[in-house]
Order: C-alpha cells, then structure tokens, then sequence
C-alpha cells in the first residue's frame, strides 16, 4: 500500500500546497508548571528570515511563589525580544537596564559580542495569580554584526505603530511592514507583527520580504481554503502573494520574516554563531566565570546567582 500524503493531517491539501512550503507543529516541554512550545528552530527550518528561535510561554496562571525565575545568563551574536499579551516581566542585564517587560511593549536585547540577563517574575507587591502568555523571539545577527558591543532598548507599547481597518487591528512590531516602521533600531531587514483578527476577516501578509512566515496564537485562521488551528506556524513560499482569513471565532497572529542571512547559523544552548569558533570562544568565556574583567558581567542588582553552562 501506497503512503498518501494526503492523510498527514499536518500537510497542507489542494491549492495550499503551492502556497504553503512547510507546516510546523511546535513541540512542547513543560518547565515546572509552566508549558512552552517551540516552533523555530524545527527540523525542516532553522530559520524565517533571520529569526532562528520562537517559543510560546503559556498561556498559564503563575502564583506569586511558582512564578518565573530565570537566573542570569549569557547570550551571543543575536538579538532578543518578549512579547507579552499578557502578564508581566522583569528583565536586568549587563548593561544595567532594569525594565519591566509589560503586554506590547518591546524589550530589544541585541547581545553582540556578549551580554548577560535575567528574567523573572519577582515584584514584592505581587499577592494575586497572574495570568501570563507571550512569545519570546531571537534574531540573529548578520556576520558583521555579531561582534558589535551589546545594546538594550525600551520602547512602550503606546509607540509601537497600529494600523486598523476591516476587522483586522495589526501592530508593527519590528522591522517594516503595510507601509509601517517600528521605532526599535533593527540590524538586518525584518518585519513582526502581531494581528488581532475578527471573525471572517483577512490579511495580506506583506509581499516585500523574502522569507515570510505565521504562527496561531489563538483561534483560527485558512490559507487557501484550509485551516490551520493555534499552534502551527505556517512558513511560506518566496514571491507569492498570500492571504489568511480568521475562523469563526477570530484569531490572533504573529507574523515574522525578512531577508535570509548569509548562510547557516550554530546554535549551542544560549549562543547563535556563524561559526563553531565564536560558540567555543565563548563556551569557555562563560565557564571562566570572570565577572569582573571577562568577556561577560552578570546584571547589577541581580548578581548573587547564574545558570552554568552545561556540560556537552
């Protein structure tokens, strides 16, 4: 008997096949009582343009004494951002920044040669469950960019540009995108947006950019006719010209891509780098652990702890 493609319900059907290059069905891990599905990188795709990294957090309830609580730990050669809809954050870094992470605003972390951050949870006023669900997104960084000096920038959610109409509110969130640029100082040719879709309504996604790509966050959307639920992302051919229409219940997108990098990146734990080199460079800078005169420092306010690199 013959194996038919058509009975993979994670394949695409009729006209989508032409429209739709590969379907990822993210995979899941739960972290404590905190579940976070990854989509990128995926073994068909390392990459949609340059973002080689997509989890989903959530969505979850955290309690004031479960919340989240990563210690201080270092990145290269990429640049990171999370985005929330809902909950909140608390980042420090190397740099000094402070910043609580709010629902649409963007944390813009480029770590460049070396930087260190934490992520947690731990406002002292926090008595109440807090409903949390947001996605956390790396870029890498094209090769002339990989050693630049770390940078951090803040910008509210009140300055990120919207654009509204037909049932459909999208927000630029990175990069350019429908004629709109997001105010966040960006290394390589991007776009990111988060779409809020009601009940029938349809977006194009922007036709300017190589590589183009969609993940559900929540209810349902149709590409050529056939449906795609929350938690899949959808990676698109180059060139075409592309639309998604909301299911009944409406839905919420993100939507990302740009010009592909140079070539292929490594990827080792915390660190993405065009070679093996800088990821054993920077390996062995980590586990040297000199704080105060090595090639990263631990965020101040939050030094007492960090996660060690592993051991592979």
């Amino acid at each position: 008997m013959s194996w038919n493609p058509a009975l993979d319900p994670d394949l695409p059907k009729g006209d989508a096949v032409d429209a739709i290059e590969t379907v990822i069905v993210p995979r899941a891990r739960d972290i404590g009582g905190f579940e976070v599905r990854r989509a990128l990188p995926a073994p068909k795709r390392q990459m949609v343009g340059p973002f080689i990294f997509f989890d989903q957090m959530g969505p979850a309830e955290l309690l004031p004494t479960r919340g989240l609580d990563v210690r201080p730990h270092p990145h290269i050669g990429l640049a990171t951002i999370s985005y929330l809809f809902r909950g909140r954050m608390h980042h420090r870094d190397s740099l000094g920044a402070d910043q609580w992470i709010e629902p649409g605003a963007v944390n813009w972390m480029v770590a460049g040669h070396g930087i260190t951050h934490s992520e947690r949870t731990d406002d002292a006023a926090w008595t109440d469950p807090m409903p949390f669900f947001g996605v956390q997104t790396w870029v890498a960084l094209p090769k002339d960019h990989e050693d630049r000096p770390p940078e951090f920038e803040h910008v509210g959610a009140d300055a990120i540009p919207e654009l509204e109409a037909e049932g459909k509110t999208v927000r630029v969130v990175l990069g350019e995108a429908w004629g709109e640029r997001a105010p966040v100082s960006v290394a390589s040719e991007l776009f990111y947006a988060d779409a809020v879709l009601a009940p029938g309504a349809a977006i194009p996604l922007p036709d300017g950019h190589e590589d183009r790509g969609a993940y559900v966050v929540e209810g349902e959307v149709s590409v050529a006719g056939e449906p795609y639920p929350a938690g899949r992302m959808m990676v698109f051919r180059p060139g075409d010209r592309i639309s998604m229409t909301a299911g009944p219940q409406g839905a919420r997108v993100m939507l990302l891509g740009g010009a592909t990098l140079e070539g292929p990146r490594y990827l080792w734990w915390n660190f993405v780098a065009s070679s093996k080199e800088r990821i054993e460079a920077a390996k062995e800078a980590w586990r040297e652990g000199d704080w105060a005169h090595g090639r990263f420092r631990l965020p101040p306010g939050d030094d007492a702890e960090f996660i060690p690199a592993p051991r592979r």
